[in-house]
């Protein structure tokens, strides 16, 4: 069966460049991939810029269409005054169980978290499957991010996670010089031989975003937006992930990296 999921941090909806708050054009990007599962970091609410709803009731109207009828979101970081707030999300079109919010933050620097959830994958024949999700935000300096990749393999939800068990982590791991592969391997995480750059929009330097998987999933390919729209609705393309998972058990393998997808 194939699953695919999408990670994106949306920057709040606003633009890179234009600087525009507009949730509608970041639905539309998501909408064009048709994803099962979205990741998505720095949604916001609660500031006058961004309106009354929260952008995550905003974005899930936006794409009721695709069925993505599931969700989990947790604020991680709060702005003074009526500066708003935000945080990760996670929408599935299949139902999330044991949702759990894990903060990652080193002090004194900024909020970081990653929220997981349990997806119960349905096949056609009615069997379903766990697929355990994370969706990551990590901090900006390399060090922080080390900390914070130790902080995550040692958490509750991961640790009680079976070996065999498919499990996704993806997100904004602000990984700026690939270090990221390194930290998760020997724990068994497994992504592309090639990083693909997300950062900033406009013209991709940085491989800031990523998705890799431990267990019984393989990552069959793996790319980022090359729509134009993406390039303006947020200063991050969203990668999107194609996954195969099987009822019974799968073999994972190495998965390849294509930068000439959209």
């Amino acid at each position: 069966m194939r699953l695919r999921l999408l990670t994106y941090n949306v920057h709040k909806c606003v633009g890179g460049v234009d600087r525009r708050h507009d949730p509608e054009r970041v639905a539309e990007v998501i909408a064009h991939y048709e994803p099962d599962v979205v990741c998505l970091q720095e949604v916001a609410q609660g500031s006058d810029r961004f309106g009354d709803r929260p952008q995550v009731e905003r974005l899930l109207d936006d794409l009721a269409h695709l069925g993505l009828d599931h969700h989990a979101y947790f604020v991680v970081h709060t702005k003074r005054g009526r500066g708003g707030e935000y945080g990760n999300a996670i929408l599935s079109r299949h139902p999330l169980e044991g949702v759990e919010n894990v903060c990652l933050r080193i002090k004194p620097k900024k909020a970081r978290a990653v929220l997981h959830a349990r997806c119960r994958v349905q096949f056609d024949d009615d069997r379903t499957r766990s697929v355990h999700v994370f969706c990551m935000h990590l901090g900006l300096s390399g060090i922080e991010r080390r900390y914070q990749i130790r902080r995550f393999l040692a958490c509750g939800p991961l640790e009680r996670v079976r070996a065999r068990t498919p499990v996704v982590v993806a997100g904004d791991l602000n990984d700026v010089w690939g270090e990221i592969p390194r930290q998760l391997g020997p724990a068994g995480f497994r992504g592309t031989r090639r990083l693909l750059a997300t950062y900033p929009a406009i013209a991709p330097v940085r491989p800031l975003d990523g998705v890799y998987v431990r267990g019984e999933v393989e990552l069959e390919h793996l790319f980022r937006s090359r729509l134009d729209l993406a390039r303006r609705a947020s200063d991050h393309l969203p990668l999107v992930a194609d996954l195969r998972l099987d009822a019974d058990s799968a073999q994972a393998g190495r998965a390849r990296s294509e930068h000439g997808s959209s």
